[in-house]
Formats: structure tokens, C-alpha cells, sequence
């Protein structure tokens, strides 16, 4: 109902801010298309503050929901998404503020065609097809380069012609594919597998230029990110401009900007690897300057040593040294040779005094008895018997005549058995 005021019966704020909130309340839930254009999250808050602009005229109104909602919605909401919203609108009476709050937020259009493709995303990264771990570095210098992109396209032209400008002895192994429609995914893997499968081929570069995300889905494809995977190439992936970001990019051994950037990535510089060499050449040769002035400087101040300078210095000292121990061992060789000699003579004499040769020299005699014992007293023998006399220098062999004992010797005494003869005596008679 309408309020009745006059100009003597106004309305106060309050009454209108409530009639307007009765009203909006009255209208109900209700279905809104448009386009997310901010996202405040603040944090402990359960409610998420949005910006839904409509996507045709300038105006835009205040969208909440729960963050249980939020956080729920797969693919992620983000800034730039078409939504299709059920929402209950409200008028908050205190700040005179409208809003919707979101029961249900469903995304449409591009923003449905982004959500399943990060369905996808998410499935393949679960298998692990965009590990980090898995991607193969790029050769420095590759033989064969294998290009796969439309034929005549900028983006074919752009590669060629910024390769051979930084390497003009690059070689390139082109396979013409469909790069947009229906067939592109198809005819893509197909000219992928058959660089792969040639041997001379290095690395892969699949290049297309910028376009829209429904131009650029077929490098989005399931098949083309398995069969990219499956590939032992390095694979490199320059689609579209460095805002687009298909599959492929996620899959691919390295992802370039462009086409332009991935030329410059597969190929090196010859300007800059030749400045390079002469660097690394002109390092090498302070380097060696060096080692070879400081090693230069160790001999000269070696050399210049007072030793070293006059070697034979060292040789005369120790000439010398070697001269007076040689004399010195003469002498106490001299030494100790003549006190051997003395010590030797003082020996002999000894053992010829103490000899019973000796003795036998000086005129005495040893008588022995026909068996062989050394007569000691005139008991052992008797006239005529034959007896053997030791001398010096042989034997003498007698017989005696009579036998005479001593007078001075005192009474006789009873003849003893004949002995065995000494070793002294053995001795003599040898």
C-alpha cells in the first residue's frame, strides 16, 4: 500500500526505510544473472561480501552468501565469472543499503566452460600428469627441432624466423596441424606422436597464436595432455598470449609466453654464446697468466736462495764433511785393529805358555807305558820292559835296564794300577 503523506503529515526516515524494506521482503527469492566483479573475504567473518554487475548496463548491486557456500563451489568463484544466482534481496534499513543474499550460485557460459575445465585440471593433477618432478630439461643446442602449428599461420613464421635469426644452422622438422575446430585436438596429437617417434627430432614446439578461450580448447583436451605426457621429447607449449593458460601449458616441459619466447628458448644465442666463449676464453687466459706469474715468482725466489744460487757450496761443505769422517774412521778403524793385534799376540802367548809343548821344550819328558798310561812313579815299570818317551819334537822308544828309586822321595810306597791318560797328555800326543 501506498503511504498517504502530506505536507502537514510527513513521513518520518524510519517509516519509509521500513515500508521499502516490507516491500523488497515481500518480492522473495529470485534468479539474477550477471557477472562476479569483487570478492571480499574478510577473515572470522561466515559471510563473503561480492560485487554482481550486470553484464550489460553500468550498475551493479551488493551479493553475500555463506562462506560454507563460498568455499564449497568447484571450480573456485573468482573475479571475471558469469554466475547465475538464486538469491533472496534484502533492505537493510539502518544504512539504507539493498543487497541479494545468495542461496545457490551456479556458473554459466564461460564461467561453466572454465568450471568443467578446471574439473579437468584438478583430475589430471590427481594422476600426477603435472608433476614437477616429471618435466625433462631442454637440450642447449638441439639437432632437430620439431614444430607442429597451422600451416602459413604468424605463429609458424614468428618461430622460423626468430630461431634462424639467433642460430642460422638451426634445423626444423614442421608438421602441419589444425590449430582451431573440431578435428584440431586430433590432428595435434597425431603430428606430436609422429616428432616424437623421429629420432633426429630433439624437442617439440606446439605453437598457435592468441584467441579466445573457446578457440584455444582443444589444447585443453584430455587426449592431447595424455599423448603429451606419454611422449620421451620435451615438449614445449606456446599457445595463445601469456594470459591464456590451456592444459597443454600445465603438461608441456616448459611453457613459453608466446610463440617468439619459445623460439628463444629451444635455440640459443650465437651473438650472445660467442661473447659468452670469448669471456670464458679471456677468463681462461688471466687465469692461467696467473698461475703461471705466481708459480714464476715461487722458482725465482727459490733460486735466489744463497743454496740454490750456488749449489756447489753445499756439495764443498759436505765434500768435506765426508773427507775428515772418512779419516776419522781410518784412525778408529787403525785403533781398534792394532788393539785386536795386541790382544791376539797376548792370547797366543798366553795359550803357548800354558801348552805342554811349552813345557816339553824347556827339556822335559813324558813316559808312557806300551798300553799307553803315563808312568808317574818307577812302581809302574820294571827292568826290560819297553817303554815310549814324549819329547818335544817326536818319541824315543827305549827299554830300561834297572829301575832306581829316589832316595829323597822317603819309603816306597805300593805300585799303583796303571791310569788312563790325561787329556793333557792326549793332547801331547797329537
Amino acid at each position: 500500500m501506498a503511504l498517504e503523506t502530506s505536507p502537514e503529515q510527513p513521513a518520518p526516515v524510519r517509516q519509509i526505510a521500513n515500508a521499502v524494506a516490507g516491500w523488497i521482503d515481500r518480492l522473495g527469492a529470485v534468479w539474477v544473472e550477471g557477472q562476479i566483479a569483487q570478492v571480499n573475504r574478510r577473515p572470522g567473518v561466515q559471510t563473503v561480501f561480492m560485487t554482481l554487475r550486470d553484464t550489460v548496463a553500468d550498475l551493479s548491486v551488493t551479493l553475500t552468501c555463506s562462506r560454507t557456500l563460498f568455499d564449497g563451489l568447484n571450480p573456485p568463484l573468482v573475479e571475471g565469472a558469469s554466475v547465475l544466482v538464486h538469491a533472496k534481496p534484502s533492505y537493510y534499513a539502518n544504512r539504507g543499503s539493498f543487497s541479494l543474499y545468495a542461496r545457490d550460485i551456479r556458473m554459466v557460459g564461460l564461467g561453466e566452460l572454465l568450471a568443467r575445465l578446471e574439473r579437468r585440471r584438478q583430475l589430471l593433477a590427481a594422476e600426477g600428469l603435472f608433476a614437477r618432478e616429471l618435466k625433462r630439461p631442454l637440450p642447449f643446442l638441439p639437432g632437430v627441432v620439431g614444430l607442429v602449428t597451422a600451416p602459413g599461420s604468424a605463429a609458424e613464421r614468428d618461430v622460423l624466423e626468430v630461431a634462424r635469426r639467433r642460430w642460422p644452422a638451426v634445423r626444423f622438422e614442421v608438421a602441419h596441424a589444425a590449430m582451431q575446430g573440431p578435428r584440431s585436438a586430433l590432428e595435434v596429437i597425431e603430428a606430436v606422436e609422429r616428432l616424437d617417434r623421429d629420432a633426429r627430432v630433439d624437442v617439440i614446439v606446439v605453437a598457435r597464436g592468441g584467441g579466445s578461450v573457446e578457440d584455444l580448447l582443444p589444447f585443453s583436451d584430455e587426449g592431447l595432455v595424455r599423448a603429451v605426457h606419454a611422449v620421451r621429447t620435451p615438449v614445449v607449449s606456446a599457445i595463445g598470449h601469456e594470459p591464456d593458460a590451456p592444459l597443454l601449458d600445465l603438461v608441456a616441459d616448459w611453457r613459453a609466453a608466446t610463440p617468439t619466447d619459445a623460439a628463444k628458448r629451444v635455440v640459443p644465442d650465437v651473438v650472445e654464446e660467442l661473447r659468452n666463449v670469448g669471456h670464458a676464453l679471456d677468463r681462461a687466459r688471466r687465469v692461467v697468466a696467473h698461475t703461471v706469474a705466481r708459480e714464476q715468482a715461487g722458482l725465482d725466489a727459490l733460486r735466489s736462495r744463497p743454496a740454490l744460487a750456488d749449489p756447489r757450496n753445499l756439495l764443498a761443505a759436505r765434500r768435506d764433511e765426508v773427507g775428515a769422517l772418512r779419516d776419522r774412521a781410518r784412525v778408529t778403524l787403525r785403533h781398534r785393529l792394532d788393539r785386536a793385534v795386541d790382544d791376539v799376540e797376548h792370547r797366543r802367548a798366553r795359550a803357548e805358555a800354558l801348552s805342554p809343548l811349552a813345557t816339553l821344550r824347556r827339556g822335559y819328558a813324558v813316559v808312557q807305558a806300551a798300553d799307553g798310561s803315563v808312568l808317574t812313579s818307577v812302581d809302574q815299570t820294571a827292568a826290560g820292559v819297553a817303554l815310549t818317551v814324549r819329547v818335544a819334537d817326536g818319541r824315543v822308544h827305549v827299554t830300561t835296564d834297572e829301575v832306581e828309586r829316589d832316595p829323597v822321595r822317603g819309603a816306597p810306597s805300593a805300585p799303583s794300577a796303571p791310569t788312563a791318560p790325561s787329556s793333557t797328555q792326549e793332547e801331547t800326543d797329537d
